[in-house]
């Protein structure tokens, strides 16, 4: 059982990561408030308070997947044009990148293609494009990169934009 002044400890931690977060801190910044991937700011990033050793192994793993770059956030795309999104990821073995839309794996269509190209044997590059770009195309998207050892994810929130002339 903890005592309670590990309890404050696990909050003021929490309330300083949603104030970082909120304030754009971290990776990126920006006017938006980018905060990428959440696992960023979960509990695998706190104090080990009484953790299990094999979380920490698998979390912590210095040969595990880890994206190292990624798109930004929050894309507002226009109707009929082209949605773009960007993953790198290094681990060893190189990382495998699954695409996802609101939680479901996609899966090769007329209108979604994925590019990868394998760099070294440690990292890997990938690009998702969607093109035309409809309304059922907003939602939120995720890059996982995953090998033996971990997993990690970015996020990216879309809406569509109209402009009247």
């Amino acid at each position: 059982m903890m005592k309670w002044w590990t309890y404050c400890l696990l909050l003021l931690t929490l309330a300083s990561i949603y104030v970082e977060a909120a304030k754009g801190g971290g990776r990126g910044g920006g006017r938006r408030g980018r905060m990428g991937n959440i696992n960023r700011f979960g509990i695998h990033n706190m104090p080990n308070l009484n953790r299990n050793p094999a979380s920490v192994n698998y979390y912590e793993n210095k040969d595990g997947a880890k994206i190292v770059k990624s798109s930004h956030f929050e894309l507002d795309y226009m109707l009929g044009r082209k949605i773009t999104f960007f993953c790198m990821a290094i681990g060893l073995p190189r990382p495998e990148i699954t695409w996802f839309k609101d939680g479901i794996e996609l899966y090769h269509h007329n209108f979604f293609q994925v590019h990868e190209w394998p760099i070294g044997n440690d990292t890997v590059k990938s690009k998702m494009e969607i093109d035309p770009a409809t309304q059922k195309d907003a939602g939120y998207y995720e890059c996982q990169a995953d090998n033996q050892y971990s997993v990690d994810r970015r996020g990216f929130k879309t809406d569509y934009v109209m402009f009247s002339y």
